[in-house]
């Protein structure tokens, strides 16, 4: 596979778009998507698709095109982000911005996360232009900035400063879903249908302060042990949420028999953490579906190594599910933090509460012609993504990035982290899955 594709139609498959992509480092911050925002702007141009680009700051500019539908559906969106995490601090195998191929696998930041996913947009989108499709109703594709720190310059600028893009929009594709996961014997594909919301707080402790060669006993430091020690211990109350809900009939459905049953019972309140413990591992990955979470992060104390701190301040990346708000999170963390720890509210992003499952059938439709053996389930996402913008102009975010991944792929293990990478078959599944949800939205 060359690394710069010779003509205008091998550039529209989703491997080789990806690797040129993951050639622009885009690593947020400081993001620099501009290089990265135009190579898909010239994709665009040189099928004959018009775009726009529009940017609070230059450097980090949002795509815009669209194919135009018959109007008889409303429009759909397709959006994904082009910045990336950091790489610091990482030992690869292979180099992270050079998007090389090797045994099967196109490796670098953002394979999974989302270079690969704007690939599949992005080769769907000029397909649809190439064959003619018509579609039901218009295609609107946006390519965005900024959705690693925060989406100051990308979705959220759009929603709140170009709404009118957007206009009668009820169904988007976005991440995080449609990849495989293996439970028991069976092949799962989870569709995101609803995220957790961002709920960052301060917790901030208090203590005698001194000079560092005089010892402080019951201090602010002491006051920190506490605070991590009881996190570290103790659990905030299980709650049992529509998109938890659907996630655990479909999947215990799917399973059937005895290891179905008992999959089943992660929504019985009174026997979750029992069950989540029984998975082990698994359970991890299922723990933050029933839970508000909360995870220390970020630390501030004393800044010279002499002094001794009489105030520390913790900050807490808190996750809430849907529906809940920031004072049922102070409520249910002040019996495991005590009374003597102040906290305060940093950021809170509020997303929908409930699901609008209007695609879904559609897109399950899609997977299980693609893999009849396999078993589309509603995934309630433990993180978030730009949904949550999206959701306010009342678009409804399927996660639908379908990948096939061999059953020794460990995703979460390396989404982040060193060695990102994708099987280059996974990437085309995907495109050709997306695709096909064009051409059958609003039929």
């Amino acid at each position: 596979m060359e690394n710069s594709p010779a003509n205008s139609q091998s550039r529209t498959h989703p491997a080789e778009i990806l690797q040129k992509l993951i050639q622009f480092d885009t690593t947020n911050p400081p993001g620099n998507e501009a290089e990265c925002i135009l190579y898909i702007r010239g994709l665009l141009s040189e099928a004959g698709i018009e775009s726009m680009i529009l940017a609070l700051d230059p450097n980090r500019p949002n795509l815009i095109a669209r194919i135009k539908g018959t109007g008889n559906a409303a429009p759909i969106l397709l959006y994904g982000h082009v910045d990336v995490v950091t790489t610091e601090n990482q030992k690869w195998d292979h180099p992270p911005f050079e998007g090389k191929v090797v045994d099967g696998f196109l490796w670098g930041r953002g394979a999974l996360d989302m270079k690969g996913g704007v690939a599949m947009m992005a080769a769907a989108f000029l397909r649809a232009k190439a064959e003619g499709l018509q579609p039901a109703g218009d295609i609107v594709l946006a390519i965005v900035s900024d959705e690693e720190a925060g989406g100051d310059f990308g979705a959220k600028f759009l929603v709140e400063q170009h709404p009118d893009l957007f206009k009668d929009i009820k169904y988007a594709i976005g991440e995080f879903g449609g990849f495989t996961l293996k439970i028991g014997k069976k092949r799962f594909y989870p569709i995101m249908i609803s995220e957790k919301q961002i709920c960052w707080m301060k917790a901030t402790v208090r203590g005698q302060g001194g000079h560092g060669s005089m010892p402080v006993r019951g201090g602010a430091m002491a006051h920190l042990s506490r605070l991590l020690k009881q996190l570290d211990e103790n659990d905030t109350p299980v709650h049992i949420t529509p998109p938890a809900q659907m996630m655990v009939e479909a999947m215990a459905s799917a399973l059937g028999g005895a290891q179905g049953r008992l999959l089943g019972q992660l929504s019985n309140p009174a026997m979750t953490k029992t069950i989540l413990k029984f998975l082990g591992d698994r359970g991890r990955i299922f723990y933050p579906l029933f839970h508000n979470t909360v995870s220390p992060t970020i630390l501030h104390g004393s800044t010279k190594v002499n002094v001794i701190p009489s105030e520390i301040s913790l900050e807490l990346d808190g996750r809430l599910l849907p529906g809940f708000q920031p004072e049922d999170m102070m409520n249910e963390l002040r019996p495991i933090i005590g009374r003597n720890v102040d906290l305060e509210l940093l950021q809170f992003d509020p997303g929908p509460a409930k699901p609008d499952m209007g695609l879904f059938d559609t897109l399950s439709g899609i997977l299980r012609e693609s893999d009849p053996d396999g078993a589309p389930i509603p995934l309630l996402l433990s993180g978030v993504t730009d949904g949550r913008f999206f959701s306010k102009l009342g678009i409804q975010t399927y996660g639908f990035l379908p990948m096939t991944l061999p059953e020794d792929f460990n995703f979460s293990a390396v989404i982040h982290a060193a060695n990102e990478r994708v099987p280059v078959d996974a990437i085309e599944f995907g495109a050709n899955a997306i695709y096909k949800a064009l051409e059958r939205f609003g039929s």
